[in-house]
């Protein structure tokens, strides 16, 4: 594992606070590999590229986890042909690879930094504590995303998915989450889909907002549409991605 430092510090100010105190690292502290560009995608394993950033160098990390969880949950019989086809179609993972990535993300994230670990229903229900077992990492605080749209379901139609609030020990708020108009239940709807994980954007440049300044790294290794580089990019921020495919070149955008 690749190794560094950066400094964090939360400031005296009340809980309410607009201002963060948290020294930003150079780009020369960050990437360790070559083969790893700032915001632009880079189509390689997550896990590669997380091994190729510095302990404890970012302040924020998203994670969107392919898992057929819900899929094998509900087993309509038709996944694949009729029903979920290019969802069906991404490489999955296991919950032995999920927890390998949240090890390596609680690695590179700076003291009281924060992942945003998007589930679904079933993950909800099911727990994903296990997921976060021997790391520095704890869940704060949850927001339910309506999709604007109606989903599969045996009973009740799916309409929401969840975006778990994690933050790495020690567990701060004060200095370090400065927007507090962000309500737990955000309702976006996706425009100009390119990718079945999509989400919402403007919940993303929200959350990036409220837990870091202008200059200040945010990665995504399974970055899928690459939305959390479009939000970066909006509101000054440096992106760090990547993904197996490029739906930039698939979609024939740029």
């Amino acid at each position: 594992m690749s190794t560094g430092s950066v400094k964090s510090e939360t400031s005296s100010l009340n809980v309410y606070s607009k201002e963060r105190n948290v020294v930003i690292k150079k780009i020369e502290n960050v990437i360790i590999s070559d083969a790893i560009k700032t915001n632009g995608p880079n189509i390689m394993d997550g896990l590669t590229f997380l091994d190729g950033i510095f302990s404890n160098s970012i302040s924020v990390c998203f994670f969107d986890p392919q898992y057929r969880g819900i899929m094998d949950k509900m087993k309509y019989g038709n996944e694949g042909v009729s029903r979920q086809i290019e969802r069906s179609q991404l490489s999955q993972m296991s919950e032995e690879v999920i927890s390998e990535f949240i090890q390596e993300i609680g690695r590179v994230l700076i003291p009281s930094g924060h992942l945003f670990l998007w589930v679904d229903k079933f993950h909800l229900c099911q727990g994903v504590s296990s997921w976060l077992k021997d790391t520095d990492l704890s869940i704060v605080d949850l927001i339910t995303w309506d999709k604007g749209k109606i989903g599969m379901g045996y009973r009740t139609r799916r309409k929401t998915e969840y975006l778990v609030v994690i933050q790495k020990l020690p567990i701060k708020a004060k200095g370090i989450w400065t927007k507090h108009n962000i309500p737990d239940v955000w309702t976006e709807k996706i425009v100009g889909k390119i990718h079945p994980h999509q989400k919402p954007l403007e919940l993303q440049k929200a959350l990036i907002e409220a837990v870091t300044n202008e200059g200040e790294y945010v990665i995504d290794p399974c970055a899928g549409s690459y939305n959390v580089m479009e939000a970066c990019k909006q509101i000054n921020r440096i992106f760090i991605g990547s993904d197996l495919r490029n739906p930039y070149q698939e979609n024939g955008t740029n």
